[in-house]
């Protein structure tokens, strides 16, 4: 599976554990709604920057994003 896959199926699944919807946590890590959706859609590629800024306003680390789902 695509790396870009599995970062955006955790920004997901973290986001809404933590009842956060897609815009409030655009604003939070300083992204535009519309390039979030991508990331979170497995379209769009994401910087380590922005990575880093997601993962800070989810209070998780970005290894964290970055792990596959049955583990590394």
């Amino acid at each position: 599976m695509a790396l870009r896959i599995i970062v955006g199926a955790n920004i997901r699944k973290a986001r809404e554990a933590r009842g956060l919807p897609q815009d409030e946590l655009a604003h939070m890590a300083q992204v535009h709604t519309t390039y979030l959706s991508g990331v979170e859609n497995g379209h769009r590629n994401i910087t380590m920057n922005v990575l880093e800024r997601i993962a800070a306003a989810l209070q998780i680390s970005a290894a964290e994003l970055v792990t596959p789902p049955n583990g590394p």
